[in-house]
């Protein structure tokens, strides 16, 4: 059964990082960190499927990931071959990020969120090595992540690969969702939790204030401020998450939402950039500028509606990924059952005889994947909206930006 408190998440989050794109509001990243709540809830997922499957989960949790990018390239990548970028060996990395694919100068700003699909990637293909430490020692493999940032971020550990530092920024957030499906954070005492929140909470909020990023107090230009305010936030939205929350169910429309969003979260993610980056300059136009309240609004809802298009023509592609039957629209009631025989259909009718009216037992499929973050640094304009550069792993000289 899936856990409808957890789908309400997700959906916050990812409507939280579309509205965040294309207003840039910094605020809306100390109010809700939606990138490490995104991990936390994909390293949730990932946990139950190595209980169930052990390291064969790995193969299932990327053949869930990977087939909403390749439809992403099979559009973008003729597009910016055709606009100037080179041909190498490195496009192959569109098929499977393991680091950043290559992308011309409008490209790396429309697709400047493929870090996030990296970082999930890392994450996966090291999680049953960390799956198997957690489950032995959890306590020191869980600090592990937020001490190797602070190592990086105080100068103890000096020019460390971008890999690590991502590690250190995001997989202690994918790791506080092992110790979710463990159990462990609905077990703690609220005399534990709450003051160790506290703790992460104002930490991270003083290490935020006395080292503010070219944006203010936005978290993606401050990575330990990040991890540890995130932290705080994940302890308490999971540590404390209710059995249920009935009222969605009260609710078709918000509940039909939320489904829908889940079932599409990743092609949501992916496409929602690109329509950000074009609309800005032509929304200029008209003279809305970054602090009009009514020309973000109509943004918003135009990205919402662009992606809405797009994810009623490649949305199903999830489906298909997750062996689920392909729907146009994910969530539509169960069809009824136990009809009536007509008469003339082949069937002997008897009478007295009473119709056998057999239940259903498929509601539509197994639970999707999470979705999936942003990096630290420093962001790039398009306009008023903000446009995570893209972050490139394994080089030198790389931009951190966050994307989320």
């Amino acid at each position: 059964m899936r856990n409808r408190y957890l789908d309400l998440l997700r959906f916050l989050a990812i409507v939280r990082v579309v509205v965040y794109h294309v207003t840039g509001w910094a605020t809306l990243t100390l109010v809700f960190p939606a990138m490490s709540v995104m991990f936390a809830l994909a390293g949730s997922l990932m946990a139950a499927s190595l209980t169930r499957s052990g390291p064969a989960a790995v193969g299932r949790r990327l053949r869930r990931l990977l087939p909403s990018l390749w439809v992403l390239a099979a559009v973008f990548v003729p597009a910016m071959l055709f606009s100037g970028l080179t041909a190498s060996p490195r496009l192959l990395l569109w098929l499977f990020p393991i680091a950043d694919p290559p992308a011309n100068n409008w490209g790396a700003m429309a697709l400047s969120i493929i870090w996030y699909l990296r970082d999930y990637l890392w994450f996966v293909l090291a999680s049953p090595v960390a799956f198997w430490l957690f489950r032995r020692a959890p306590l020191p493999t869980l600090l592990a992540p937020y001490l190797l940032l602070v190592a990086i971020e105080v100068g103890i550990y000096q020019a460390p690969p971008p890999v690590l530092r991502e590690f250190g920024l995001y997989f202690g957030a994918w790791l506080l969702g092992f110790a979710h499906h463990a159990g462990m954070l609905r077990r703690l005492a609220g005399r534990v939790l709450y003051p160790s929140a506290l703790a992460l909470a104002v930490t991270g909020g003083a290490w935020i204030v006395a080292h503010p990023g070219p944006r203010g107090y936005d978290l993606n230009d401050n990575h330990l401020g990040n991890a540890l305010w995130s932290a705080a936030f994940i302890l308490v939205v999971l540590g404390r998450a209710p059995s249920g929350i009935a009222w969605l169910g009260r609710s078709p429309l918000a509940d039909r939402a939320v489904t829908v969003l889940n079932r599409r979260a990743l092609t949501v993610y992916l496409w929602h950039m690109p329509f950000v980056v074009a609309l800005t300059p032509l929304v200029d136009v008209v003279g809305w500028s970054h602090q009009n309240l009514l020309g973000l609004a109509i943004r918003v809802l135009l990205v919402f509606a662009l992606v809405g298009v797009v994810t009623l023509a490649v949305g199903w592609v999830e489906d298909v990924a997750a062996r689920r039957p392909p729907e146009l629209i994910p969530g539509a009631p169960p069809a009824p059952v136990g009809s009536a025989v007509r008469p003339g259909a082949g069937a002997v009718s008897r009478p007295g005889a009473e119709a056998a009216v057999r239940p259903g037992t498929d509601r539509g499929g197994r639970p999707g994947a999470a979705w999936p973050a942003p990096a630290a640094g420093a962001a790039v304009a398009a306009g008023s909206a903000v446009v995570p550069a893209q972050r490139v792993a394994g080089e030198a000289a790389t931009v951190d930006l966050n994307a989320g």
